[in-house]
């Protein structure tokens, strides 16, 4: 699929660790463009950090609501896998998750959720809601926030604004 991620150095900030995975999501985000979705891109890590499943938006270009790069990068990691148990893998992605990407990623019991760019308009890994860390719900993923964010949101800020101009 991809590059592997670079193993964590001992004194690498968490950040650090996941950049490489960001940037490789970044990539995803802008084949997005393409077909005229919004720029997402998102890629789920095995335990030993090999990319095992990658997604963009999908949206405009299949017609499904449900087509967002988070959903669409753990299909692909769960049939790698043949299970739909995604313990110790980590999904990287380039804007904070809505509510129906963070519930899948709880569903799936991914270990570890990285994103970029906040979003103040639907995020819910601590944003607008707080999905994943919700005491009620039987697993709890890490959630390590605003990883190349600047980065992860210039690409979108480009894309509304472009949309924007008349």
């Amino acid at each position: 699929m991809a590059d592997p991620a670079p193993p964590a150095s001992g004194g690498a900030r968490p950040e650090a660790e996941y950049a490489h995975a960001m940037r490789l999501a970044l990539a995803e985000a802008r084949l997005a463009l393409e077909t005229g979705d919004v720029p997402v891109g998102a890629v789920v890590l095995d335990p030993a950090g090999e990319v095992i499943g990658a997604g963009r938006n999908e949206r405009e270009r299949t017609g499904d609501p449900t087509a967002h790069a988070e959903v669409l990068a753990l299909r692909r990691a769960a049939a790698r896998l043949g299970e739909w148990r995604l313990t110790g893998c980590t999904l990287v992605v380039t804007l904070e998750p809505c509510t129906m990407c963070a519930g899948a990623s709880v569903l799936a019991r991914v270990d570890r959720i990285v994103y970029g760019a906040v979003d103040p308009k639907a995020g819910a890994v601590g944003s607008l809601w707080d999905v994943v860390r919700d005491r009620r719900l039987n697993h709890r993923p890490e959630v390590l926030a605003e990883v190349l964010a600047p980065e992860c949101g210039a690409l979108l800020t480009d894309f509304f604004a472009r949309r924007r101009t008349p």
